[in-house]
């Protein structure tokens, strides 16, 4: 597990940094359980252990450390388990709304897997796990839970109901809501967990203001704070400025409901085109007209070479090319599609990609955000992120 991995002092930092938040849990609760915000939990744990944060994108990891892929989950604790989402499969409800019992089943099993493997492989990890912060009365519980693929062989079903189906795997005990196309799975409390005493200050706000009085202590603390290198970590970033969304896909075609949404001789099936002999590496991500119009100065102009940070930490040469700035491509060009077509969506030369290929693995979408102006991140995002982006607008 990862924690075993960590040096000592490591983990006692960890512990008092959590210790700190959740006594600070009556600003935002009355409960005697601890109150961790989640994204506060996941800054804590790349920075103390130098993770890589994963807050920019939405796959299916958190962090990645050492090829370890880590989600890392916070929630109330009741008793020594407790089900939580780990899924969801909205863009394929109107599928799973046909399926019942051990077809549903493997079906799910399918769609979770894939979406697992496509994160491996976006983020050349080999080893996952969950990482859970538990919160119970008076104390935080920590601990580490298996991170596996859904063994299709040996699942079992346990009840199907109007409401919910319930299975298991060797390794697991999974439920899916049929309404909200929710996938969930049951997480165990081992005895061997870390118990760690919280106490909750009744008047957390009047701390804060003798902190502000007496400012020297929280000076330098905040001065003596480093962030991590290379890093993405803000919870809130501006759309247009920090970063914009760009689908894999035709914007219009999709909004006008026409076949081939992923167009079949052009975009990231550029090479398919007629007139000449093409390479299967010939592709381009497009920039569509209200991204340029809303955002004209997100990247650089055209031709100006930037740097493309893949999930892997990979950095390529890209730029933005074509007439009006519709096209982002790499340099090589096929740099975009070994990395994009082969190995993220495993697509053989001369395989189309197509629209249903982006809904089976749950993403239809690149974020792209910004650190300098020269150099940016590109990470899969989810199902119709680019229209919601539009929206923000």
């Amino acid at each position: 597990m990862f924690l075993n991995t960590q040096a000592q002092h490591s983990i006692e930092e960890y512990h008092e940094k959590l210790k700190a938040i959740g006594a600070l849990s009556k600003l935002f609760s009355e409960s005697d359980k601890p109150y961790i915000q989640y994204r506060i939990a996941e800054n804590i744990f790349c920075d103390v252990f130098n993770a890589e944060n994963l807050a920019r994108a939405d796959g299916a990891y958190d962090a990645v450390i050492n090829k370890f892929g880590i989600g890392i989950k916070t929630f109330v604790l009741n008793g020594n388990s407790k089900v939580e989402k780990v899924a969801e499969f909205n863009a394929d409800s109107s599928l799973l709304r046909t399926l019942r019992g051990m077809e549903l089943a493997k079906k799910l099993a399918d769609l979770r897997n894939e979406r697992i493997l496509i994160a491996d492989r976006a983020y050349d990890t080999n080893n996952r796990v969950y990482h859970i912060i538990g919160r119970d009365k008076g104390v935080i519980k920590i601990f580490e839970d298996s991170y596996d693929l859904v063994d299709k062989e040996s699942i079992e079903i346990i009840s199907d109901t109007a409401v919910t189906l319930k299975f298991k795997d060797t390794f697991n005990e999974y439920t899916f809501n049929h309404s909200k196309s929710v996938l969930m799975k049951r997480f165990v409390v081992p005895d061997n967990c870390q118990t760690l005493e919280i106490e909750i200050l009744n008047d957390p706000i009047s701390l804060l203001r003798n902190a502000i009085a007496n400012p020297s202590t929280l000076i330098e603390s905040i001065s003596s704070y480093t962030e991590p290198t290379n890093q993405i970590t803000q919870n809130e970033l501006a759309p247009g400025e920090d970063y914009i969304i760009l689908p894999l896909y035709s914007a219009k075609r999709k909004a006008s409901r026409q076949n081939h949404i992923v167009p079949e001789k052009s975009q990231l099936n550029q090479w398919n085109a007629g007139g000449r002999a093409r390479d299967y590496g010939e592709v381009y991500i497009p920039i569509p007209a209200d991204i340029r119009d809303l955002a004209p100065n997100f990247l650089p102009p055209r031709e100006v070479p930037f740097t493309l940070v893949i999930p892997s930490g990979e950095e390529l040469s890209a730029k933005v090319c074509q007439d009006n700035g519709k096209a982002l491509m790499t340099n090589p060009n096929n740099a975009l599609s070994d990395w994009m077509l082969r190995d993220i969506l495993n697509l053989g030369e001369g395989e189309i990609l197509t629209y249903d290929r982006l809904i089976e693995i749950g993403y239809d979408s690149v974020k792209i955000t910004k650190t300098t102006d020269n150099k940016f991140y590109i990470d899969f995002t989810k199902l119709d992120e680019y229209e919601t982006f539009l929206e923000a607008f």
